[in-house]
Formats: C-alpha cells, structure tokens, sequence
C-alpha cells in the first residue's frame, strides 16, 4: 500500500476564536443555520469568521450526491424549510455583511434543485441588507437551464459552480456530475445575464497534470467565466479520496500567472484557498495572491 505524502508546513495553520467567531457560531446554533465553513472541514473557518464573513449553506446538510471528495454528508434530505431565506438574511443583517456566500447541497430530489429557495435567500438578503453583495456557489441543477434562469432573476451579484476537478478524475471523486454539463451551466449562465459575472474552482493534488489543469482553464474562459480559485484538497477521513500529491506554493503562484495571462479577471490560488475565501476582495477586483 502506498503510503501517503506527508502534509507540509504550509498547511499548518493556526485556529484563532475570538469575538467575532463566537457571535457566528452563536447565530449558526441559535438559527439553525448551517455553513459550508463547518460542513465541509474548511481549513479557513477561523480565520473567515474571526474576520467575520461566512458561507451559508442552504437546504439542509444532507447531500443527494455522495462526491469521494467532499467532507459534507450523503443522506436523504429533509424537506425545504419555507423560512430558510428569513433566517439567513435575519443572520446577515446582524453580522453586518458587505458581501454574503450562499451555497448548499446538491438537491437532486427536487424538480428545479433549489434554484426556489436560491432565488428566495437572495431577495430575502438584498431586502434586508441592501448594502450587501449576494455571492451564489449553485449545484449544477442537473442542466435545468429554466431552474438557472429562476436564480439569475434574483439578481445575485456573483453566480458560481464549481468544476472541482479535471474531466479524467470526475469517474473517481464526482459520482453523478458530468464535466460537459456543468460547462454549459457556465456558458449559459454568462448568456443569459451578462452582467453577472461568473466562478469557478478546482481542488488540486488529487492526481491532475498541470496540462490538465490548463486545458480546464481555458474550457472555463471559453465558457465566459471570469474569477477562478485554485486550492489543495485535503482529504477530509480515511474513507476519502487520498491526496496524490501536495502542491507546492510556488506552482501556485505559476497557475496564478498562467490564470491572469489566460484572460481571467481575478485569480485566487494557494494551497488554503477554498471558493469563498477573500470573496470580498475578488469581487471588488484586488488581484491578491493567497499563495
């Protein structure tokens, strides 16, 4: 058996919980709420929350869809919760939030796959908080085209959905995702409200070339996406795809290069780097490099 690589320091990171985390944690356990933060182990929850900024997963914590990547819950799904978007928005006003992350599981189970409740979060937060930008990270909505025009409808400042990985590894790590698929969802989107500007993002270390890797940015700016964030996956337990190989920050810098000379507007990539991280700050343009 192959032993696996050893994590590096660069990926040791201290865990700060001040003020600001404890009032996020309060509000996620008094509302019912629930974060990606915690649901998919990000190495970056201290830190984003202390800074106060989180990402709201909607429409439960039980996925339809069992990724060999991903540290969030395969299970049935409760039904949705019809005062889901009052919640978060409720939340959001409180933590006074200039630019809100809106994701969820994917709902395969339902007809439009939670483009309803999408849509409903996003009016509920720009009512409540007008000064706050609404970031979406979608599901691929199983390529209901007419499920992406309810949410681009709502008018959220930033639509995104996640490639994850390069078209040879989706067999292993994306069980019921398609590449081609969530490639059009892209295009599509870019079409049908071209002032939205779109996202997207790859784990790396799970056995991908750079070639690969290049060719799937390329695929992305054809498809009209403009932000891209390039992280390390860290495999969440032992039942978990392995990593193959930790990707060192300098190679990083080089995607991030290589990104930029591409035609993206703005590149995140480091090896902490997870979609929502310093959304803020990629929306408003600072080309900063996390690596």
């Amino acid at each position: 058996m192959t032993q696996p690589p050893r994590k590096p320091d660069w990926l040791k990171v201290r865990f700060p919980a001040g003020p600001n985390y404890a009032r996020i944690d309060r509000l996620h356990r008094e509302q019912g709420l629930h974060s990606v933060c915690r649901s998919a182990a990000c190495p970056n929850q201290g830190e984003c929350w202390e800074q106060g900024t989180a990402t709201f997963m909607i429409l439960g914590n039980h996925c339809t869809r069992d990724c060999r990547f991903c540290n969030v819950a395969h299970d049935t799904p409760l039904p949705v919760d019809p005062q889901e978007a009052d919640k978060v928005a409720r939340a959001i006003a409180e933590l006074d939030l200039r630019h809100a992350v809106i994701t969820s599981v994917t709902r395969d189970d339902l007809a439009d796959g939670g483009a309803a409740q999408f849509a409903a979060v996003t009016r509920s937060i720009h009512a409540c908080s007008p000064q706050c930008r609404v970031e979406l990270l979608i599901p691929d909505l199983q390529g209901n085209l007419g499920a992406l025009e309810t949410i681009l409808a709502a008018k959220p400042e930033v639509l995104g959905h996640n490639l994850e990985t390069v078209p040879r590894l989706y067999r292993a790590a994306r069980a019921g995702a398609d590449y081609r698929r969530s490639l059009e969802l892209l295009t599509a989107a870019a079409q049908i409200a071209p002032g939205i500007p779109t996202k997207s993002g790859l784990m790396l270390g799970m056995g991908e070339t750079m070639d690969e890797i290049l060719e799937v940015m390329q695929d992305l700016r054809r498809a009209g996406c403009g932000m891209l964030t390039l992280g390390q996956y860290l495999q969440p337990t032992r039942n978990h795809l392995p990593v193959i190989r930790y990707i060192e920050p300098g190679e990083f810098r080089e995607l991030h290069q290589a990104g930029i000379q591409i035609g993206f507007t703005h590149v995140e990539a480091g090896p902490l780097v997870r979609s929502s991280y310093h959304a803020a700050e990629q929306f408003e343009g600072d080309h900063h490099d996390q690596s």
